[in-house]
C-alpha cells in the first residue's frame, strides 16, 4: 500500500506540472492574439451569473459524431456529453482560465487512492447517484463501460483503458459476457483499477468518458449512440438525426452530489443542419429567439472583421485558445509519403501563413511550429527546423528532386466542409513546387470516420489534435504510435505513422513517474517525431464562439479546447427565452 505522504508527492508534483503547462499556455496564448497581445473576444465569463430556467439554443451545422459516452472522443462532442447527459469518476472545474485545468471528485467520493507505486487505483462512488429512471448508479456500471471500450463494433472512443489496464491481450468487450478481472468491483461502490505500470495521473484519466457509468440493461450496442442513458442532469427527450436534438431535465439528478454542473436551463434545444455563415448572421443580428442561442461550431473565417468591427457584438465573442495542435496528416502507408525525403519537402512546401489568413487571421491563429502545443511544452513555441512561416519554396523544391520527384506529383487531400478554404490555400501553396492536389470535401459529422477508414484513407488530411488533460502522455502517442492504427475508426494516427524508435521512446517515457522529467522527454521526442515528417503543423489556433445577448455563464473551457462549458452556461433572463 503507497503511503499518504508518498501519494501526495505524486499529487503535488503532477498539479505542479500541469499547472505550470496551463499557466505557461494562458500567459503565451496573449501572443497569439492580433499583435497587442490580448484575446480579440471578451475575457472572464460573458454575460455574468445565470438565472435558473428557460430554455437554450444551440445552433450547429452538424449532427453530434457519438453521444455514447464509449465512442465520445471529439470535441466538442464530449464536453457536451460529459457536462449534461453523463458523469464520470472525476472532472475538471467549470471556471475559465487555469483553475479549469483542476480535477475534482464527481460520481467519486475523491480523486482515487493509489496503492503498489501507482499500479493500482480505489474509487469509491458517492452515496445517492441517480439515473433518469431513479435507479442508482453503481461501480458494475462504470466497470462495464470500461469493458465496452473494448469491444471491436463501438469504435471511435478513448483507448486509455487498453493502454492502461493489466491483462487485456485478447478482450473484446462484455457483450458475450466475458469481463475483466483487471477492473474489480468489490461492492456496489467501490472499483479497483490494476494497471500494466505505474500511472501518476489516473486521477486525470478518469475524467474521460470511458469512465462515465452504462447500466447493462441499458446497453444497446451501436444504437446506444442514439440515446444514452443519462447520469447527469439532462435526459434525451427528443433526438432527430441531423435536425434536432432536445433535452430536459433528469429530475433525480441530485444537485448535492455534483459540485460541477448547475444545470441552469430546464430546456436545452440543438438545432442542426444549418450554413455556418448563417449561424454567424443570426448571433450577430442576435434578435428573438437568438439572442437565447449559442453556436457549436466555430464562427466563419469571414466574419471576424463584422465582429470585431462592432464592439457590442465583440462583446459576445469568446475566443479562448485551444491549447491544440492542427495539423497536415501524411499518409505514411502508401506512396508518395511512405518516402521521409518527400515528407520533408512538405513540411517547406507548405505556407502556414495563408493557413492562418484562411482561418480567421493572426488575431485568431498562430503558425505551428512544432507538434506538441506550448501548454505542453512548458509555454515555450519549439521551432527545432526554423521554416518561415510562408515556407521556404526553393528547400521544398531541392528536397523533391533528391527524392526522385522533381516533376511533383498528384495527392488528394480529404477535409471537412467548413475546411474548404484552408484546402484551396493548402492547394494554392503546394502547387508552387509542383504538387497537385485534389480536394474532397466530407460532412463534418462523418468526418473522422472518413479519414479513420485506413484502406481508403485520402493521402493528405487536415485535424487536430489536442490533450485530453495537459500532459504529453495525452498528444504524442495517440497521434504517432504506430500500434494505435485501426482499420476503421482510427483516431489520432491519421497519418498511419510507425516508426520503431519512436515507439521504443514513448514505451521508455511511459515508465518516467517524474512528471516533469517525461515532459522534458516528450518535448525532446517531438523534435525528433518532426525530423521524420509525419505530418505538418499548421496552426495554434483560438475558438471562436458567438453568444445571443440573453445568454449568462458563458467562457472558454481551457481543457474542452475552448468550447463553452456547458456545466454552467445558461440566460440572464430565461422568461425571454
Amino acid at each position: 500500500m503507497i503511503s499518504r505522504s508518498v501519494r501526495a508527492a505524486l499529487a503535488a508534483s503532477l498539479a505542479a506540472a500541469l499547472t505550470a503547462g496551463a499557466a505557461a499556455c494562458s500567459a503565451d496564448s496573449g501572443d497569439s492574439g492580433g499583435g497587442d497581445g490580448r484575446n480579440p473576444g471578451a475575457t472572464g465569463v460573458i454575460g455574468g451569473t445565470p438565472q435558473r430556467g428557460g430554455t437554450l439554443t444551440v445552433l450547429s451545422n452538424q449532427d453530434f459524431a457519438h453521444l455514447d459516452p464509449t465512442r465520445n472522443w471529439t470535441m466538442p462532442d464530449m464536453d457536451f456529453g460529459i457536462r449534461l447527459l453523463y458523469r464520470t469518476l472525476t472532472t475538471f472545474r467549470a471556471e475559465p482560465g487555469k483553475k479549469g485545468t483542476e480535477i475534482v471528485p464527481d460520481l467519486a467520493t475523491d480523486l482515487g487512492t493509489p496503492s503498489e507505486g501507482g499500479k493500482v487505483w480505489t474509487f469509491t462512488l458517492k452515496k445517492g447517484l441517480k439515473y433518469e429512471d431513479g435507479s442508482t448508479v453503481t461501480a458494475a456500471d462504470v466497470k462495464y463501460n470500461v469493458e465496452r471500450s473494448f469491444a471491436p463494433d463501438l469504435t471511435g472512443g478513448p483507448d486509455y483503458a487498453q493502454q492502461y489496464l493489466a491483462d487485456t491481450e485478447g478482450y473484446a468487450g462484455p457483450l458475450k459476457g466475458e469481463h475483466l478481472d483487471s477492473v474489480e468491483v468489490p461492492d456496489e461502490r467501490t472499483i479497483v483499477f490494476h494497471l500494466n505500470r505505474p500511472i501518476a495521473e489516473f486521477s486525470y484519466t478518469a475524467t474521460l468518458p470511458t469512465f462515465a457509468p452504462v447500466p447493462r440493461a441499458q446497453d444497446k450496442g451501436v444504437q446506444y449512440d442514439q440515446r444514452p442513458f443519462s447520469s447527469g442532469p439532462y435526459k434525451i427527450d427528443r433526438y432527430d438525426r441531423g435536425k434536432e436534438l432536445v433535452l430536459v431535465r433528469n429530475e433525480h439528478w441530485k444537485a448535492s452530489t455534483d459540485p460541477v454542473r448547475k444545470a441552469y436551463p430546464d430546456r436545452i434545444v440543438v438545432k442542426m443542419g444549418l450554413g455556418g455563415d448563417q449561424i454567424d448572421d443570426r448571433l450577430i443580428a442576435g434578435g428573438g429567439d437568438d439572442a437565447s442561442a449559442v453556436e457549436w461550431s466555430d464562427m466563419r473565417p469571414e466574419s471576424v472583421a463584422k465582429v470585431l468591427s462592432k464592439e457590442d457584438v465583440k462583446a459576445r465573442l469568446a475566443a479562448e485558445t485551444t491549447g491544440c495542435t492542427d495539423m497536415l496528416h501524411l499518409n505514411t502507408a502508401r506512396a508518395p509519403f511512405d518516402d521521409p525525403a518527400v515528407r520533408r519537402a512538405m513540411m517547406y512546401a507548405v505556407d502556414r501563413e495563408a493557413q492562418a489568413t484562411a482561418n480567421g487571421g493572426p488575431a485568431l491563429n498562430e503558425v505551428a511550429t512544432a507538434y506538441l502545443p506550448p501548454a505542453l511544452a512548458g509555454g515555450k513555441k519549439a521551432d527545432v527546423l526554423g521554416i518561415p512561416p510562408a515556407g521556404d519554396v526553393d528547400k521544398a523544391e531541392k528536397l523533391l528532386a533528391e527524392a526522385g520527384k522533381g516533376d511533383g506529383f498528384t495527392a488528394t487531400l480529404t477535409v471537412s466542409t467548413g475546411d474548404k478554404t484552408r484546402a484551396e490555400a493548402l492547394q494554392q501553396s503546394l502547387d508552387r513546387v509542383g504538387v497537385t492536389v485534389k480536394i474532397q470535401t466530407v460532412d463534418p459529422s462523418v468526418y473522422y470516420d472518413t479519414i479513420g477508414d485506413t484502406e481508403n484513407a485520402p493521402d493528405m488530411a487536415i485535424s487536430g489534435w489536442c490533450p485530453d488533460y495537459p500532459s504529453g502522455a495525452t498528444f504524442l502517442p495517440f497521434v504517432f504510435d504506430g500500434r494505435t492504427i485501426q482499420e476503421t475508426g482510427n483516431k489520432g494516427n491519421y497519418a498511419q505513422f510507425r516508426d520503431e524508435e519512436v515507439m521504443r521512446e514513448m514505451d521508455r517515457i511511459a515508465t518516467l513517474t517524474d512528471v516533469a522529467e517525461a515532459n522534458k522527454a516528450w518535448a525532446e521526442l517531438d523534435a525528433r517525431i518532426m525530423a521524420k515528417a509525419p505530418a505538418v503543423p499548421l496552426l495554434w489556433e483560438r475558438k471562436p464562439l458567438l453568444v445571443g445577448d440573453n445568454i449568462a455563464g458563458a467562457f472558454g473551457h481551457p481543457v474542452w479546447t475552448g468550447q463553452f462549458d456547458y456545466a454552467v452556461i445558461g440566460l440572464k433572463d430565461p422568461g425571454t427565452s
